[in-house]
């Protein structure tokens, strides 16, 4: 499978072969598989020793004849805490469990159940990797992952020059809507808005879209907020597949020959 190679202002300058894998079939149902398996949370979860802190003594006996007996005050068995004694007379109030007022909650969430156990297997692995890669230069894949590209025709994989990783930030947007055009360069830069709603509040108030993928090789060098940029050598199924297959993907020169070789 050959394809050509852009300068930094969107022209042909020579053409490349890429490896085999480009033109793999696409298994999306592996490629699935692998990003629930990476699917990462942040464990949380009550402190284990949350409603115990107060010396609560454990149920009331209601039996005759023992000091400390709440036979015949009509009082409930639930463990309480004591808040001031005269003699053999308390003043206790309810604590520790769940149906009391400021005892523990009865249910609370636990960080061992958000702790992603799951494995896979490493020839699944690397039939995901090569469907992922192979799906970035499909056209039909692409403008199906992206609403505003449907039924619009688009030549993919990118692949442009090595001179681009060493652009500044500034060039290198002036540089991407030169060689993805107007319609793909408002879908591959990464926008971030504020959230509508109650999640504003509980710690993810803003959010943004996937943006595309830079693929750069590795002796290149590139740091930017504008798009996602990823050295070969740690390229991953979750970096090219990010929401599904057809992600959105730019490869410098240098990223397509290592490759070929890691792929080997």
């Amino acid at each position: 499978m050959k394809t050509k190679i852009l300068d930094i202002n969107g022209k042909e300058k020579a053409s490349i072969d890429l490896p085999k894998e480009f033109s793999a079939k696409i298994r999306k149902d592996i490629v699935g598989k692998v990003l629930e398996v990476k699917k990462s949370k942040q464990p949380y979860g009550a402190c284990p020793i949350a409603g115990l802190q107060a010396s609560a003594s454990g149920k009331l006996i209601h039996r005759r004849h023992v000091w400390k007996s709440q036979y015949g005050r009509g009082m409930s068995r639930v463990p309480r805490k004591r808040m001031s004694q005269r003699g053999s007379q308390f003043n206790w109030e309810a604590a520790t469990s769940p149906n009391t007022k400021g005892g523990r909650r009865a249910h609370p969430p636990k960080a061992v159940s958000m702790i992603n156990n799951l494995k896979m297997n490493k020839k699944e692995m690397k039939i995901a990797f090569i469907s992922a890669l192979s799906a970035t230069a499909n056209s039909k894949e692409v403008c199906e992952k992206y609403a505003r590209l449907k039924d619009k025709k688009i030549e993919v994989p990118f692949v442009v020059e090595s001179k681009l990783s060493g652009l500044k930030t500034k060039e290198l947007i002036e540089s991407l809507k030169k060689i993805l055009g107007k319609d793909l360069f408002e879908v591959g830069l990464i926008k971030k808005t504020v959230r509508a709603g109650r999640g504003k509040t509980r710690g993810r108030k803003y959010k943004s879209n996937a943006g595309l993928l830079l693929v750069i090789g590795e002796k290149e060098n590139l740091k930017t907020g504008a798009v996602e940029v990823v050295n070969v050598k740690k390229l991953s199924v979750t970096d090219l597949a990010k929401g599904g297959v057809g992600r959105l993907t730019i490869y410098t020169e240098g990223a397509i020959k290592d490759l070929q070789e890691k792929l080997k």
